[in-house]
């Protein structure tokens, strides 16, 4: 029986894990099960990493939290490397992804303010996208079905199809303030941009004067196989929100930016209270520390094809069952014939763990750090799923 305590907003699975340990997780009841939901593409680095352990374990024994009133030297540390490993000039450190990409919207408003031009408040986004449970992530995607009840809706956001790019430019007017897309489209059923799309969205946002606004909160920290998906296609955001794999199962969000487009933010435009605490920079830099390593991402992209691979070959074998193989590196996502929530079940029942997604889809987004076993385990399991 489940508690009447919680707030029952999650449809939860009657099982609670006790233990983990890379790719692995241990039940209460002692059943062992192959995590390829890794939290939602969180656990980067699986669980109990020693690292990461470690890491946590000599932060907790100095300081938890001090506010972002005084300098915390491990914010300046963590920003220092994503920014030299990236686009930006500046980092902000938050939460979660929600809050990564309400402050992503927010520059995007403040910038065009500051310049003069505050009518260009208005945000081009995607249908079938995820940008969090907030009220303006929420509108941001435009989702019916996550807004239904929680009206009225946030105002500032236009819709077109994801990948359309004459659409994006139909959609621009004298209001528009800003582009925003996921290179990798999650919830929205693992559907992984064209990168001649995400250049055509760079060369409209610098033809008319607006940021390119990326959600890299499930992407990003090596998932696909590069440092931030958007590297695949030669182009940079201006503004890019992250979080899940950065703090590899603790609570880390960040907005990377250019200079210029963080330029208007200024003392007391925005805040956090337990943003960018010791801790979690104690975690982050040492995800940092394995993902950046040399070798992580070229190892991530070799067990990707892998798994790639393998998928693909139970496509032609079971029509059946998996009608498409989707995604990039290990963001993979199988288009199931029958209703993706009952063969998620099955594969539950069988030790494997994957996550729902839109458009049917069962999400397999396994921890970075699986290896040929781990690849040849699932598959087995997804095979005798497709077999019945």
């Amino acid at each position: 029986m489940f508690p009447d305590n919680l707030l029952p907003v999650f449809d939860r699975t009657d099982v609670i894990f006790e233990q983990g340990e890379g790719a692995w997780l241990t039940a209460s009841d002692g059943r062992r099960f192959l995590d390829f939901g890794a939290g939602v593409a969180v656990n980067a680095l699986g669980h109990a990493h020693p690292r990461l352990v470690a890491a946590l374990e000599a932060q907790a024994g100095k300081l938890w939290h001090c506010s972002n009133l005084y300098r915390v030297p491990g914010q300046e540390r963590v920003a220092e490397r994503l920014i030299k490993a990236s686009f930006a000039d500046t980092a902000f450190f938050c939460n979660t992804g929600a809050e990564a990409m309400e402050l992503v919207i927010k520059i995007a408003r403040r910038y065009h303010h500051c310049a003069g031009r505050p009518e260009r408040n208005r945000i081009v986004a995607c249908t079938g996208s995820f940008h969090g449970r907030t009220i303006a992530t929420l509108a941001a995607a435009g989702t019916p079905k996550y807004l239904e009840g929680f009206g009225p809706v946030a105002q500032g956001f236009d819709h077109v199809p994801y990948g359309d790019l004459e659409a994006a430019r139909g959609a621009i007017g004298s209001n528009t303030a800003a582009l925003l897309v996921e290179p990798v489209q999650g919830e929205g059923g693992i559907r992984p941009a064209d990168p001649a799309y995400l250049r055509g969205l760079r060369a409209l946002a610098d033809q008319f004067g607006l940021l390119l606004l990326m959600d890299e909160v499930q992407t990003g920290i090596g998932r696909t196989g590069k440092l931030f998906a958007h590297e695949w296609s030669g182009i940079a955001p201006d503004v890019m929100g992250l979080a899940k794999g950065l703090g590899g199962g603790f609570p880390v969000g960040a907005v990377l930016a250019t200079e210029k487009a963080a330029s208007c933010m200024t003392p007391g435009t925005h805040g956090c209270t337990f943003g960018g605490n010791p801790l979690a920079m104690a975690v982050a830099e040492a995800v940092l520390d394995e993902v950046m390593a040399p070798g992580f991402l070229e190892r991530v992209q070799a067990v990707a094809a892998l798994l790639r691979g393998r998928l693909d070959d139970l496509a032609r074998r079971y029509p059946g069952a998996i009608a498409q193989v989707r995604g990039q590196g290990l963001m993979l996502g199988l288009k199931t014939v029958p209703v993706n929530t009952e063969f998620n079940a099955k594969l539950f029942a069988a030790g494997l763990l994957a996550v729902g997604a839109g458009d049917n889809v069962v999400r397999l987004v396994p921890p970075l750090i699986i290896g040929e076993a781990e690849v040849e385990r699932a598959v087995e399991i997804i095979d005798g799923v497709c077999r019945g």
